[in-house]
């Protein structure tokens, strides 16, 4: 089993958005290097939402051979080679910032980058978005009072119902929850939760991911799927009812099975993704097998949005050693959903966006 999509002729690479996320981490710096590569052209057409000033700064410390392009629309927007396209949406320059500290100024500004990439996504100027990371301190501080990237892409879409799947070597993992303390998980699983996973999980793989009768693997809580109740109970008061309602709706998901074989049996084919219930339950497989390129993938939503699967880094800014690995592979995935999903819109003879 592989990770990515079904890869489809396309008659022009997608058109991405990529978010500089917070400027004092390393975003600029992953995104420069990324973007320094000419082979990424044949990819996509990439156009940073960001400062144009910080990205001069970071190419320029960073001695590659690359131009920054401010441009003001995307109308009929194409790449020029060795040149990076910037759209800055801010009203004024981003006044003077300290690297790798939280701000209210920085964190406004990564809000504003988002804000920005999804008009032009829901209006069909951008063919998807891919997002490096914001800082939680900093937009908190800024006024934007969510948990992260997740929560405010839902609330700028309208998405009814949205959620986390991480894509990893060859592993698709589902989140039932995301940060929350272990001692708090058990007392927050709920049925519903775990059916919602189960739901999102079903319709990225046939939506996103072009598999017409996608197998999911359900995963237990406790040791042993809880030894029929000896090591807790969760397993049959609500992760089996949400298992077995999923498969009354015809979605072909397995009654809850111990993680400790279930990750192995997805990585070797049998599941095309894993619903995990709890963070390091689903993070720990999936960075053993891919740490560096794991991809945040979130599904749910009116637009394509992938995103780095690490943080802003305040501890290594500015010294030039950021991994631009995962970056990379959120906008191989990004291109590939973009190319398939524009493939089925002309096969149906449907518009598709440019």
């Amino acid at each position: 089993m592989t990770a990515g999509p079904i890869k489809m002729p396309s008659s022009q690479p997608p058109l991405l958005g990529i978010t500089m996320g917070d400027p004092a981490g390393i975003g600029p710096e992953v995104i420069a290097k990324v973007t320094a590569d000419r082979n990424l052209h044949a990819l996509c057409r990439p156009v940073v939402i960001g400062s144009a000033a910080v990205m001069e700064r970071t190419i320029d410390g960073l001695k590659l051979p690359l131009t920054v392009r401010p441009i003001e629309s995307l109308d009929s927007f194409q790449p020029i080679e060795g040149t990076l396209a910037v759209l800055d949406p801010l009203d004024g320059p981003l006044g003077p910032f300290t690297p790798g500290v939280a701000a209210a100024s920085t964190g406004g500004a990564s809000v504003s980058f988002i804000k920005k990439a999804v008009e032009l996504a829901l209006a069909g100027s951008l063919d998807g978005i891919v997002t490096a990371p914001i800082n939680k301190e900093a937009i908190n501080l800024a006024g934007c009072h969510y948990p992260g990237h997740t929560e405010l892409l839902a609330d700028l879409t309208h998405a009814q119902e949205s959620g986390m799947m991480i894509v990893g070597g060859p592993l698709r993992v589902m989140f039932t929850t995301t940060h929350i303390a272990i001692k708090d998980l058990p007392a927050s699983l709920t049925q519903a939760k775990i059916e919602r996973a189960i739901r999102l999980a079903h319709s990225a793989l046939i939506t996103l991911f072009g598999i017409k009768a996608p197998r999911i693997g359900v995963a237990a809580l406790n040791p042993h799927a809880g030894e029929h109740g000896l090591f807790g109970d969760e397993e049959a008061r609500v992760i089996l009812p949400a298992s077995r309602a999923a498969q009354a709706q015809g979605i072909d998901a397995s009654d809850p099975l111990p993680a400790d074989t279930l990750f192995g049996m997805a990585a070797n084919g049998r599941y095309d993704a894993v619903v995990a219930l709890y963070h390091d339950q689903g993070l720990i497989p999936l960075k053993l097998v891919a740490f560096g390129t794991c991809v945040n993938l979130t599904v749910g939503l009116p637009i394509i949005r992938t995103s780095v699967d690490h943080g802003t880094a305040f501890d290594i800014v500015g010294k030039g050693i950021a991994d631009p690995g995962s970056l990379l592979e959120a906008i191989k995935l990004a291109a590939t959903i973009a190319a398939t999903r524009a493939y089925r819109s002309r096969g149906r003879g449907e518009a598709s966006s440019p």
